[in-house]
């Protein structure tokens, strides 16, 4: 049996009255007398899963009375106590979890996978960890409004040995975020037993390894969690600080309940059944003759009542509309993508000076826009895009991270959340592996799920050409191509890397902002001194000829414009895409219905790549124009080698010339 488990329940009131204790008590059992409901629903299957929080509800009960219902709370699927104290209206947390329209998803995400502002509760999505990350935004995002704000994650034992878990602590401790980690520890992470989890005693003495406070309640004494907590808040809002509040506690039932709880022995059942939260504290309560015996059989009436009341309301519901138009509309906040025209003075520009002016301009227009990257404030970044920003903007808005990608583009969400804005910078484009979950299914599903935005631009400098091997040259942009939710850009030109970089700024949604790093100090060009954008998803013609149409983005276009320079005697369209995601298919389908031929030309290898979505659009929308087959230029579908000679031989540009001209003579 776990090491942690106590037969004695020992009730402390402090200096809580009785109407308050009584209070807690009907928090205590609402929570149970709904989940008994709903188990009664799943097996009359008109609920399709349920995570049982059976045995567990002094935690979340007692972590929700002592925040403030302005405050954020992310909790997880056993913590129904958390939105019921927030007093959500039954019928649509039944509507939620039935699918129905009434709920916060209208049917997209099922059970707690949701959040509210209305409610102040971010709900995780099923990989565990992501969540710590989002609350450390949140926290952020208080510390930078001075609004004495704290936010409570939940996370349990299992969830806990997540990379997530522990960089979002770190980050927190070294920020000093006024956030509370509980850690629901309730003996297995589903069927693994705890000694297969860790090897501390206690969750509580990892804060040491952090430099921060651990602390350790029994998680079915609701008000040794209620009166701990609440001394631990009232003090983070005035001492902001994490800490890590470990919850020793124990589940009734399976990790869900089709999984069963074979894997649990019955001696544990039988001695936590003794330390049931609710059992207990009703008897503290009637024997010191603070609620009487039909107060509580009313309190549990009132209740069944509410939750028979509420459950005809969500039957009354009829099934989601179906509307491929509104699905696909859903997928992404609406975005005005403001027309900021320049006027006024141009100056030659780098790419990267180009960039940096854009960063600034940004900053300086948006006061809530907040910047994060490994070595980006005093050392100004690996490639010096933010040089001098401390100096203007200050270190609140210009943050050094550890390095933790995930926890910093978690942050990066709960940032928008609170209110902000945020750029994140990864070192290389390659680097954003360590991410990528929070990313392509937190950052990018968000707004579909629940309506909330996620106003932030992912800056990925990227590219091979450097000699830089294998680890730092990649082209990652078709990682999330396949990714409905994001936003994709890819400037190769300095004007359009500024105008492009404020439009991502300005934009709502996520926005994965690629920068060749090869033509950081080697492109230059004319750029408005003001600030101006870009629309997202316009491409850019750089040539126009009758001969044939080149698609292609980034260092592509300026190999093709090198190509053309050489072959004077073709005459192409040479399109550059700028945006990938959305791309911009009016322009060319319109090219090549009146070249007849194309090829599409890109760094990225070529197996995967964009390319192949592209002509696969053009072969089946321009068939009958077509006088040639469609043609795919990529590098070799090998990793990016070191060697001058073998990346030149990896890299596409030379055979892009030699297919150019057999495309031009077929």
């Amino acid at each position: 049996m776990p090491h942690f488990f106590y037969l004695t329940m020992n009730f402390d009131r402090k200096d809580l009255s009785n109407d308050q204790l009584i209070k807690l008590y009907h928090e205590l059992v609402r929570p149970r007398i709904i989940e008994e409901k709903m188990l009664v629903l799943l097996r009359q299957g008109k609920l399709a899963k349920w995570f049982s929080g059976i045995g567990q509800e002094a935690v979340s009960v007692g972590a929700a009375m002592a925040l403030h219902q302005d405050e954020y709370v992310l909790p997880m699927h056993r913590n129904l106590g958390i939105f019921s104290v927030r007093n959500i209206p039954l019928n649509r947390l039944f509507s939620q979890w039935m699918g129905k329209p009434g709920g916060f998803t209208n049917g997209r995400d099922r059970s707690f996978h949701f959040g509210t502002q209305e409610y102040k509760i971010i709900g995780m999505i099923s990989h565990l960890g992501p969540q710590c990350g989002i609350a450390d935004g949140i926290a952020l995002g208080n510390i930078l409004k001075q609004n004495n704000k704290a936010t409570i994650v939940f996370s349990g034992d299992g969830g806990a040995s997540e990379g997530d878990f522990h960089e979002a602590v770190n980050v927190a401790a070294v920020w000093d975020l006024p956030v509370i980690f509980i850690v629901e520890n309730n003996g297995y992470g589903l069927s693994t037993p705890s000694s297969e989890q860790y090897r501390c005693k206690s969750f509580a003495d990892k804060g040491i390894g952090y430099g921060i406070q651990g602390v350790s309640v029994d998680g079915n004494n609701i008000l040794e969690v209620y009166n701990t907590l609440n001394e631990l808040l009232t003090d983070i809002r005035k001492n902001p600080r994490p800490i890590i509040f470990e919850a020793r506690t124990f589940r009734m039932r399976g990790h869900e309940e089709a999984s069963g709880t074979k894997y649990v022995p019955q001696q544990l059942f039988d001695e936590w059944g003794k330390k049931d939260p609710i059992a207990n504290y009703e008897n503290y309560l009637l024997e010191n003759k603070i609620i009487s015996s039909s107060e509580v059989e009313s309190i549990r009436a009132k209740i069944k009542t509410e939750i028979e009341e509420n459950l005809k309301i969500s039957y009354a519901e009829s099934d989601p509309e179906v509307n491929t138009v509104n699905e696909l509309r859903d997928m992404y906040a609406p975005s005005e993508n403001t027309n900021i025209t320049a006027s006024g003075a141009v100056t030659e520009k780098r790419f990267l000076d180009a960039i940096t002016d854009g960063l600034r301009q940004g900053m300086q227009r948006h006061k809530n826009l907040v910047i994060m990257g490994q070595d980006i404030a005093e050392y100004g970044g690996v490639f010096k895009a933010t040089q001098g920003f401390v100096e203007e903007f200050g270190k609140p808005r210009v943050r050094n991270t550890p390095i933790t990608e995930s926890s910093i583009l978690g942050a990066s969400l709960g940032l928008s959340i609170n209110g902000f804005k945020s750029i994140v910078e990864m070192q290389f484009a390659d680097f954003v592996t360590c991410g990528f979950n929070q990313i392509v299914n937190n950052l990018a599903k968000t707004h579909y799920r629940w309506g909330q935005n996620a106003d932030v631009v992912v800056r990925m400098p990227t590219g091979a050409a450097v000699g830089a091997g294998p680890f730092h040259s990649q082209s990652t942009e078709a990682w999330f191509f396949h990714v409905p939710g994001l936003k994709i850009v890819y400037p190769a030109f300095p004007g359009d890397a500024k105008g492009l970089l404020a439009a991502a700024i300005e934009d709502p949604n996520p926005v994965m902002f690629f920068e060749h790093k090869a033509l950081y100090r080697s492109v230059s060009g004319l750029v408005a001194d003001d600030y101006f954008t870009i629309p997202i998803g316009k491409a850019n013609k750089i040539r126009e000829g009758s001969d044939l149409t080149i698609v292609t983005y980034g260092l592509g276009v300026h190999w093709a414009m090198e190509a053309l320079d050489e072959n004077k005697n073709i005459q192409a369209d040479l399109i550059d895409l700028r945006s990938l995601l959305p791309w911009d298919k009016e322009t060319v389908l319109e090219s090549v219905k009146r070249t007849g031929k194309v090829i599409v030309f890109h760094e990225d290898t070529l197996t995967g790549g964009i390319g192949g979505e592209i002509a696969a659009e053009i072969s089946s929308a321009c068939f009958q124009w077509l006088d040639a087959p469609v043609m795919r230029c990529g590098s070799l579908d090998t990793a990016v080698p070191m060697s001058n000679h073998l990346e030149w031989n990896f890299l596409p540009r030379d055979r892009f010339k030699q297919m150019l001209k057999q495309l031009a003579e077929y």
